[in-house]
């Protein structure tokens, strides 16, 4: 090491004078996943003689995690016995990376609710669809409607409608496992894909989704309480099914049997 520039101590939060004395320092400020990529880039160097802009996250001497931006070129080749000499530009592009971070929830996230939109909803639920036909494992895909919504809106407003949403939302983040998936993907319409889950289990999930909404006590301004309820559809991933659309379709009709029968069920369909 030949010379570190004053900016390494404000972005590595460590003194200079550690990673001159010992290059080591360097490995051990990179976040532990990102060591082996962050060295083979270096190495890259050497046979290149550049290494375009690589990214990594580092551990600062305060213990911050923060993300990095540099590039390294060949200042030096090694030749007539000399050593290469390899010069690293790098740059704190933390806030970067979480303002990227934030604009990627909001395109997948419903502002509302905090779930799923019904677009990222979809493109994860075809992901799930055809890993599950590819390894034959089980699917199951719920579609649920709060019932007499326009109702609620009527009565109580659309702020208080909105209250709904949001709870109706709560319920399935609490319910549903780490591993399942559910969105908003209508006005009062949501969804939920149950990878690897066995029909007895989502039958249960179903039914526990369909209590604990029923369950909640909403006040109204003028201090009337009321409750809600929804009308859910389930079915599963069948071996004739060649499209999502078609696990959709009995899912979308199995809701509607739920509301033709009296709301505020599951029907599997």
């Amino acid at each position: 090491m030949i010379y570190v520039s004053p900016a390494y101590e404000r972005i590595f939060g460590r003194s200079p004078a550690l990673l001159l004395a010992d290059y080591g320092e360097w490995r051990n400020a990179i976040y532990p996943d990102d060591v082996e990529y962050a060295q083979k880039s270096m190495l890259a160097v050497l046979d290149e003689g550049a290494v375009e802009t690589r990214e990594y996250r580092i551990i600062r001497g305060d213990g911050q995690l923060r993300w990095l931006s540099d590039k390294c070129f060949l200042g030096r080749p090694g030749e007539n016995g000399q050593s290469p000499i390899i010069v690293g530009i790098a740059e704190d592009i933390t806030e970067k990376k979480q303002l990227e971070g934030e604009l990627q929830r909001l395109a997948t996230t419903d502002v509302l609710t905090q779930s799923s939109n019904r677009r990222h909803f979809f493109e994860c639920a075809r992901i799930e669809f055809e890993r599950a036909r590819q390894f034959a494992s089980s699917l199951a895909f719920l579609l649920l409607d709060i019932d007499d919504f326009k109702r609620i809106n009527d009565t109580h407003g659309h702020q208080m409608g909105d209250q709904v949403l949001q709870k109706v939302a709560r319920c399935g983040a609490a319910v549903l496992r780490q591993s399942d998936l559910f969105g908003r993907i209508g006005g009062e319409e949501f969804a939920a894909v149950l990878p690897g889950c066995q029909p007895d289990l989502a039958e249960q999930i179903a039914e526990r989704l369909q209590r604990e909404i029923e369950r909640v006590v909403f006040t109204a301004e003028n201090g009337e309480r009321f409750r809600v309820t929804a009308s859910l559809g389930l079915t599963y991933l069948r071996a004739s099914d060649a499209e999502l659309s078609a696990v959709f379709a009995r899912a979308d009709a199995a809701m509607y049997t739920a509301k033709r029968l009296g709301k505020n069920q599951v029907i599997v369909g």
